[in-house]
């Protein structure tokens, strides 16, 4: 059995085929960590975090630049080790994330289960914005002020 796992800290160059096998290995199939090649080759990725461990990475999650609003970050993929989940590991990544958000004053776009994003501090998408996803599994953590209420995600997303 894994250590706890450290803090949060951002990805170091050389791990990223760690982060690949962790997220092929968390999901089951290869999606996410193609998505996380796709995001690095366009430069949309605005930050990668990972929860190290004595044993290696246990933890990632992926901040990437939206395109619309301009200035809003989108929080995906999230991942923990297949056997580290439901330990409160990812639920501790995230909630320091949405509260980075918050402190910081960046907007933050998540799509998932609503339940569990909204015990890390993140809020349903408030009405008037449009997705090509579906909004009512669409949360938002910092400030939701935008002329621009249209949600585009990098084109990576998009595969």
């Amino acid at each position: 059995m894994a250590t706890r796992p450290d803090f949060m800290r951002e990805l170091k160059r050389g791990e990223e085929d760690e982060v690949f096998a962790l997220l092929t290995a968390a999901f089951g199939q290869k999606d996410e960590a193609k998505l996380v090649d796709d995001l690095r080759k366009t430069r949309a990725i605005a930050g990668e975090m990972v929860l190290p461990s004595s044993e290696g990475i246990v933890g990632y999650a992926a901040l990437s630049t939206m395109v619309s609003p301009k200035g809003w970050l989108c929080l995906a993929p999230v991942a923990i080790r297949p056997d580290l989940q439901r330990h409160g590991h990812g639920r501790r990544l995230v909630g320091m994330i949405s509260q980075w958000s918050v402190m910081s004053g960046n907007s933050l776009v998540v799509l998932g289960d609503p339940a569990f994003y909204t015990r890390c501090g993140f809020a349903p998408i408030p009405a008037g914005f449009t997705s090509p996803y579906p909004l009512d599994h669409t949360l938002i953590a910092g400030p939701t002020q935008t002329k621009t209420p249209a949600l585009i995600y990098p084109r990576a997303f998009e595969g």
